[in-house]
């Protein structure tokens, strides 16, 4: 593959292999990625994140809003969870933390999978409903 360079503002063409052209291809479209994102944020705010997250570049720390929206979150999860019966909070938590399937859960807990599928969506509806409800912010 032939690249062009400008060096000390003259052009000058020079052969590659295709693993350095596509390696400088990456860095010309991850500089203009990063152009255009500082672009976007033509006043700073936010760019600093955008770098930390797609760049992993410095080290992240939680602003005290993202903390305080998380733990908000979290509790009111929380209080959906325990408004649930024993039985559908075990079943729904096999099911979304663990990946576990209907079956595997029907397995574990000793019951059909009919029965998993039915807690799963009884507490997929409550969480619709306390959502649904919910004053937004």
């Amino acid at each position: 593959m032939e690249v062009t360079i400008k060096l000390n503002g003259q052009a000058l063409s020079v052969d590659v292999s295709m693993e350095v052209y596509e390696y400088l291809d990456r860095a010309d479209h991850k500089a203009e990625n990063l152009a255009h994102e500082q672009r976007r944020h033509w006043d700073g705010r936010e760019f600093d994140e955008y770098i930390i997250a797609t760049e992993g570049i410095g080290i992240y720390s939680e602003t005290p809003e993202e903390f305080l929206c998380r733990s908000e979150t979290l509790d009111e999860l929380l209080f959906v969870l325990d408004s649930c019966t024993e039985t559908q909070r075990r079943r729904f938590l096999l099911y979304a933390l663990e990946g576990l399937s209907y079956s595997e859960i029907g397995l574990v807990c000793g019951c059909s999978k009919s029965a998993v599928q039915s807690s799963i969506e009884a507490v997929r509806k409550i969480f619709q409903t306390f959502f649904k409800n919910r004053p937004c912010d």
